[in-house]
């Protein structure tokens, strides 16, 4: 269909797709060649708060980054212009990959900090005014270790066990690309974590092993942890305790490339969706290892509901299919009837991991 493209009252640059409204929030700049892996939490006054990764030592993973801050008071249709600084780098190469959860009266703020090739972990601060103000850091991964936690991944249960699933990339002492997926755990809102009884392992032979988990909770109280691999399918596996001991992984219905999968419960529905690169009918060249991903190429940027709590997926759609586009790093929030995609967006002449946009629709969209 025709989009739709102008400059916005605030400089982003803003463009929409029948329902799907995109917003090029983020661009790199001089001094500024990355910005991704964001997360949104919807403050008491009604205002979207958007935190994200601001690289300004170069574009990749271990150069020096620090977590910046925009703000949206129409549900995330327009932005601030400019940052806010939410975290400085007090890592020995950066911070970055930032979780929220709201828990009880207090704003919790999950992030990596990331000090070497070995040393890598998942931090949280919290705020009782709103995000004014943060407390001192936990280290919620008291082991040691190169720990992924991704972005807009820390889950609270209903039992109010807050849960973060981590990727382990460290292995006699030394980085490791093969990921083996734990989980930290905590049942007194972040004061204390321990690691789960059970690592899961992928079950076939492969570099990558298991990476970038993600986890939700199903309505009969399980869990089901997803992760990316270059198998060719997101592989999920199913906790019935709460995190503490996992079945074996498998393969999932959601056919993708080596790159991660979002996947939250829709408020209005009480399905799930997911955000993935949806290869279901992707041609060889696609699914062909590339020069960076070692796994297939970030692209289309898909979405699918599921009403069988993640065992089929329908209603797919594909909202960007640039074929050299690179789109992951999903963040998912609900506002009132809307749902809001943070995602990065990189490649056709932007470095692949460079760019973050913001995309919003009514979940109805998602129905028809």
């Amino acid at each position: 269909m025709t989009g739709l493209a102008g400059v916005g009252a605030r400089g982003f640059v803003h463009a929409q797709q029948s329902e799907v409204h995109f917003i090029s929030l983020l661009p790199p700049g001089p001094g500024n060649p990355r910005n991704t892996e964001g997360d949104f939490i919807q403050l008491k006054d009604g205002t979207l708060l958007f935190a994200y990764t601001k690289f300004t030592g170069g574009g990749g993973d271990d150069d020096a980054a620090f977590i910046a801050s925009r703000t949206s008071s129409d549900g995330g249709a327009s932005w601030s212009s400019e940052d806010r600084t939410l975290l400085e780098n007090e890592g020995g190469m950066n911070v970055m990959s930032v979780s929220f959860l709201r828990a009880r009266d207090r704003i919790l703020f999950f992030y990596l900090r990331k000090n070497s090739q070995t040393d890598c972990r998942a931090m949280l601060r919290t705020s009782s005014d709103e995000g004014k103000t943060w407390s001192e850091a936990v280290d919620c991964t008291p082991d040691p270790g190169y720990f992924v936690l991704n972005n807009d991944r820390a889950v609270e249960l209903k039992r109010g066990r807050l849960v973060l699933p981590v990727a382990l990339h460290t292995e006699g002492g030394k980085w490791t690309r093969r990921g083996r997926v734990m989980f930290y755990l905590s049942d007194d809102m972040g004061k204390k974590w321990r690691r789960s009884k059970a690592i899961i392992e992928c079950p076939v032979p492969s570099q990558a092993g298991l990476q970038e988990p993600g986890v939700v909770e199903l309505k009969d109280g399980r869990l089901m942890v997803f992760c990316r691999t270059m198998l060719g399918s997101q592989y999920v596996a199913y906790s019935r305790d709460g995190g503490e001991t996992w079945s074996g992984a498998a393969p999932s219905t959601l056919v993708s490339p080596l790159s991660p999968a979002s996947i939250e419960r829709i408020p209005k529905t009480g399905d799930l969706l997911a955000v993935w690169n949806d290869h279901t009918d992707a041609d060889a060249a696609m699914r062909a290892d590339d020069d960076a991903g070692k796994g297939g190429l970030r692209t289309p940027l898909s979405v699918a509901i599921s009403r069988d709590e993640g065992k089929t997926w329908s209603n797919r759609k594909n909202i960007l299919t640039d074929p050299q586009g690179w789109y992951c790093y999903t963040a998912i929030d609900f506002w009132r009837d809307r749902v809001l995609l943070a995602y990065v967006a990189g490649g056709s002449g932007l470095p692949r991991l460079s760019r973050t946009q913001i995309a919003w629709f009514p979940v109805d969209f998602l129905y028809r």
